[in-house]
């Protein structure tokens, strides 16, 4: 069998990044449910976690170092545990269901082992 090799040209190739944007979009649609008076408290701090864990692959994807890399690919890492504490907090308050909890801890399992893989990756090319 021929080993297909995927190029990564730019951030949206990544396969992290691309897991990671759908998990935005999904978290910016289930604020959009929560009270009104939460909007400039757990809807908006969800929000700019969920950005964050986009944002800081992109550019740590664009820092020449793997010192620095590795530093904003940490950060996505960070936030991407930040909400998922949000995720509890507003489980706990009756604004989002157990099974949207649960199905989010897939996916920050998932996104969590990619953003170690492209640490790993960047440490390995030190």
């Amino acid at each position: 069998m021929e080993e297909v090799s995927i190029k990564i040209r730019k951030f949206t190739d990544l396969k992290v990044w691309k897991e990671a944007h759908v998990f935005v979009i999904e978290i910016y649609k289930i604020t959009k449910e929560f009270p009104s008076e939460e909007k400039f408290g757990l809807i908006s701090q969800m929000r700019r976690c969920a950005v964050s864990i986009t944002s800081n692959i992109a550019e740590g994807f664009g820092r020449n170092t793997a010192k620095d890399k590795v530093r904003f690919y940490s950060i996505a890492k960070g936030s991407l545990f930040e909400l998922q504490s949000q995720l509890y907090i507003a489980k706990d308050l009756d604004f989002i269901k157990e099974d949207y909890v649960n199905s989010s801890e897939e996916k920050i399992e998932l996104i969590s082992k990619l953003i170690s893989g492209l640490i790993k990756s960047a440490m390995d090319k030190a």
